[in-house]
């Protein structure tokens, strides 16, 4: 047998880059044959029409119709697997295959593990206690301060946080653990290294990098599509001890990954939002369904079965509302309402509201945006 002048990891690189080989298919090939003889046959399209049985995670046959194994010979024909790893050396990316020694523990016991895994930072970095902080992309200003301020707490207690670089509550997690020196910030994403996404956290991104670790299961130049966020989400679950949930809509990701936490026996806990505000219909489901509820980082902490720690965040002092613009803040619900919601509430003119809600915005206590109103948390104060 001639010897390949490039690893495993980098054939499986390749593999993974071919339209069409997901992280489930992936698994099942690499269970039937080396790397480098499974590249030959995807290149020459003499794979099978079926894997056996035990080849696929869940045990029945992998069907490999003649159109997909077509598919797959034409995409793998015009990529070079050794200028391809050599790519990802050159872009200083990690990759580290399931059966690796140094492979996370936490995944490869997994039952749905990735095959394979792309890193930026320090792998070594994912040692010690992870909690996932997750939830909704449109996250309300209560949830992003709730996400920022838990983060830096857990990251000051030497818990590091772990998310998927999102916009919304993941994004303002990373901020909050990347505000502190503490423990290591991690990342999953579900697009390759070299593909930011969403663009608008690109500094972020390199900021956990170099702090922590990004981790995916695709190669350079996987744009980030729609189905590999919730196969992401099942990474994140398996990589935590505890999952918290700030914010979620009655669908979405961040449901999804607690189903995944659920089902790998980890705890959830949810943080409760107002009943009217959408932002929270999943939060609100989760803890109506049983899921521990989180008042601060202290229950956070006592999941973990540690002592709560009370290390609080030094944030600037604010004023304390009095008189008026106590009556005023106290009318403020934790959701964003229209100026003319807080007239009614309050029963005060329009001049005045508007006066007093400036000084509130001032003294750090309420945030104004195209006409509605909303309260800032601790975690909010700058």
């Amino acid at each position: 047998m001639v010897k390949s002048r490039i690893p495993d990891e980098a054939w499986v690189a390749a593999l993974s880059r071919v339209p069409g080989i997901g992280p489930a298919r992936l698994r099942a090939l690499l269970a039937s044959d080396e790397p480098a003889s499974l590249w030959r046959s995807v290149c020459n399209g003499s794979l099978p029409n079926e894997l056996p049985s035990g080849a696929s995670s869940g045990g029945a046959g992998l069907r490999l119709p003649k159109a997909l194994r077509d598919q797959w010979r034409f995409a793998a024909r015009t990529i070079d697997p050794e200028a391809y790893w050599n790519a990802h050396i050159e872009a200083g990316i990690g990759v580290m295959l399931r059966w690796s020694p140094s492979f996370p523990e936490e995944l490869a016991d997994d039952d749905d593990a990735p095959a394979i895994l792309f890193w930026l930072g320090d792998i070594d970095r994912l040692a010690g206690t992870r909690v996932a902080i997750v939830g909704t992309r449109r996250a309300s200003r209560y949830g992003i301060d709730v996400a920022n301020e838990f983060a830096r707490e857990l990251s000051l207690a030497g818990v590091s946080v772990v998310s998927g670089l999102a916009l919304g509550i993941d994004g303002a997690a990373h901020a909050g653990a990347l505000a502190v020196e503490g423990a290591p910030p991690i990342a999953v994403v579900g697009s390759g290294l070299d593909r930011v996404y969403p663009r608008a956290h690109r500094s972020l991104w390199r900021a956990v990098a170099e702090r922590g670790v990004v981790l995916s299961e695709y190669p350079l130049g996987s744009s980030a599509v729609a189905w590999q966020f919730p196969a992401r989400n099942r990474i994140i679950a398996a990589l935590s001890d505890v999952v918290v949930v700030v914010e979620s809509q009655s669908t979405g990701g961040a449901l999804g990954t607690a189903v995944e936490a659920a089902r790998r026996g980890r705890t959830v806990l949810a943080v409760p939002g107002p009943i009217t505000a959408p932002s929270s219909a999943g939060t609100n489901q989760l803890l109506f369904d049983g899921c521990g509820p989180v008042r601060d980082v202290d229950d956070v902490l006592l999941a973990l079965g540690r002592e709560p720690e009370r290390r609080r965040i030094a944030a600037e002092q604010r004023p304390t509302p009095i008189g008026t613009a106590k009556d005023v803040l106290d009318a403020l619900p934790w959701q964003a309402i229209p100026v003319e919601q807080v007239l009614s509430a309050t029963g005060l003119e329009l001049g005045l509201v508007m006066l007093v809600l400036e000084q509130l915005e001032n003294d750090g206590w309420v945030s104004q945006r195209s006409g509605w109103i909303e309260r800032i948390g601790r975690g909010g104060v700058r």
